[in-house]
């Protein structure tokens, strides 16, 4: 039988053990969907986002997005110009979660092949074969690739 953890408390977050502060983090449906569209696309603004997950309300994609800012797992960058822009990306803390959306995603792919594969609706375009790579943006920022000294 496992131990039982002792209560926590991170800033606005109790918790009890590792895992549950990771979910409560990046948890939910969308979270970790936007996290993956940046880790893939590098920089990209909010009508981008929600091009890329057609079915979240932009209401639901503005707190997804406050609140993964709070957490520091993305950086949100504003441009004072007219129109006024805004674009986000992953911090080293987000970067930290790509390899784990990247497995997250194979055994999606696994489990749909394994179920006997998904039947696409009318006009949909069935997802890339090759899962997705971190962009470029990221890789002199991953940890593995900074020297320690």
């Amino acid at each position: 039988m496992a131990d039982r953890c002792s209560p926590k408390k991170l800033g606005d977050k109790n918790y009890r053990c590792y895992f549950e502060l990771a979910l409560l983090v990046m948890g939910g449906k969308w979270k970790p969907i936007i996290l993956y569209h940046l880790g893939v696309g590098g920089v990209l603004r909010f009508s981008e986002l929600g091009r890329s997950m057609p079915d979240v309300t932009d209401r639901m994609l503005t707190r997804q997005l406050r609140e993964l800012e709070a957490d520091r797992l993305i950086q949100r960058t504003v441009y004072r110009q007219v129109p006024p822009k805004v674009e986000y990306s992953l911090t080293e803390l987000g970067l930290g979660l790509f390899p784990l959306l990247l497995q997250m995603r194979a055994w999606g792919e696994k489990y749909e092949q394994a179920l006997g594969g998904a039947e696409l609706q009318p006009g949909a375009l069935a997802e890339p074969p090759a899962p997705g790579v971190l962009h470029p943006r990221y890789l002199c920022a991953t940890p593995n690739s900074q020297s320690r000294g």
